[in-house]
């Protein structure tokens, strides 16, 4: 029996991330810090954008660039803060998905790198 090269694949692909990405917002939503940037949202949709981005941090299809991260989030004014609670939330759902420590941790740098694509908000963050 062959092992699936990709945490996409062996995770359960499209589906799997979607349920995932359900679960993730939900806490977003639950946020007092986080659920205002999604005030006027269709969830729906980001849920859909989200799963394909996810997807590919997870070795799937690849879906967005950096410059259509930048794009989507300029005007959002996000800061470090904001993006660490969502680091943070993003992890407590990778445990209650069960992913391994190892692709938890590959998962998070991936998006940790994307930080400067993401975060324009002023910061008290040194």
């Amino acid at each position: 029996m062959l092992t699936p090269d990709t945490m996409f694949e062996r995770y359960g692909g499209l589906a799997f991330v979607t349920r995932f990405v359900l679960s993730f917002y939900d806490r977003v939503l639950a946020s007092v810090r986080l659920a205002p940037f999604f005030a006027n949202s269709d969830m729906q949709r980001l849920v859909e954008h989200q799963a394909k981005f996810i997807s590919s941090v997870m070795g799937g299809p690849t879906s967005y660039s950096n410059a259509v991260l930048r794009e989507v989030h300029e005007h959002l004014g996000i800061d470090d803060q904001a993006f660490d609670e969502m680091i943070f939330l993003f992890e407590a759902a990778l445990k209650d998905f069960k992913i391994t420590d190892t692709d938890a941790e590959a998962i998070i740098a991936d998006l940790n790198a994307r930080r400067m694509y993401i975060v324009n908000g002023r910061s008290t963050k040194m």
